[in-house]
């Protein structure tokens, strides 16, 4: 990973993502700030889980990732090692670090499953992802966005891998998070997103 793109996933912001812009499995990310700041207040079980099963199932779909989840796996890094930081006081906390440890680790598989097979170079750069050219319509319309998919090539090459990219690169940046003291009961889960780093 350059250093350019560790500062940029690092000092991201949720404001700084055009996330209605951003395809997910079932259309586009515009709803991920509300659910993010769910998440991150980890205050009532139901609503994180609700918004939780959003994210997750936006994010990724039977091994596909989109443009939204290197975006939101930048998002969920810093979520989780606050859930871990709290798991011992809340259980809601408790409870998000658990089902984050399982997701990412299956987001780093799709990432490797990916990479094992051919294809194009990623981006440069982790901030090249939200270049014009790659973005999809400022207003949404649902037929448009259905006509786009039916193009040969809905995503260029080049983007579609840097989906896998960066949403590995999203949480090597943060792989100190993995490393801290915490939990014993986090081990096995923690060893195994490692593993897969």
């Amino acid at each position: 990973m350059t250093e350019e793109n560790r500062i940029y996933i690092t000092h991201l912001k949720v404001g700084d993502v055009p996330w209605h812009r951003l395809t997910t499995a079932y259309g586009r990310g515009t709803d991920f700030p509300h659910h993010l700041t769910v998440l991150e207040e980890m205050r009532d079980l139901a609503s994180v889980k609700a918004s939780l099963n959003v994210l997750t199932t936006n994010m990724e779909h039977q091994g596909t990732l989109w443009h939204a989840t290197p975006f939101g796996m930048v998002f969920l890094c810093r979520i989780l090692e606050k859930a871990l930081t709290e798991s011992g006081q809340n259980p809601v906390a408790h409870f998000l670090a658990e089902e984050l440890l399982d997701f990412f680790a299956y987001i780093l598989q799709c990432f490797h499953s990916g990479d094992e097979m051919q294809h194009a170079e990623a981006l440069p750069l982790f901030s090249d992802l939200l270049k014009e050219e790659y973005l999809w319509s400022e207003e949404y319309n649902e037929e448009e966005d259905e006509m786009r998919y039916e193009e040969d090539e809905v995503f260029p090459d080049d983007l579609f891998y840097s989906f896998y990219d960066y949403s590995w690169q999203a949480v090597l940046a943060y792989r100190d998070i993995f490393e801290q003291t915490v939990s014993s009961e986090f081990v096995p889960k923690i060893k195994t997103v490692l593993a897969e780093l």
